[in-house]
């Protein structure tokens, strides 16, 4: 069965060329009150990280003053910051965290 071609382009769909998101590091900043067992925890619970790795990172931000904890898109990382920063208001801690473009 042979199709006929028509010389219209109106009736091919359009591919518009769409860019991935912008990412977005976020990251713990120490201090000299947060407890290391506090952030191994936030790490654990807010980054789906085992104890080795939240251990890891943990000593990066304590021993470098900060350490990224993942990179997403600006939403998630929005929401990671709100989440991790009323946790630790919620527990006395003045844990900072913060977002960077990537």
């Amino acid at each position: 069965m042979a199709t006929k071609q028509h010389g219209s382009t109106a009736l091919a769909p359009e591919r518009a060329a769409t860019k991935p998101p912008r990412m977005y590091k976020v990251i713990l900043f120490n201090d000299d009150y947060t407890t290391m067992d506090f952030v191994i925890e936030v790490l654990e619970r807010f980054f789906a990280m085992n104890r080795e790795r939240a251990m890891q990172i943990m000593l990066k931000v304590h021993n470098e003053g900060s350490a990224v904890c993942g990179v997403y898109s600006y939403d998630v990382a929005e929401t990671k910051v709100a989440q991790v920063s009323e946790f630790a208001k919620q527990h006395g801690h003045p844990l900072r965290c913060g977002m960077e473009e990537n």
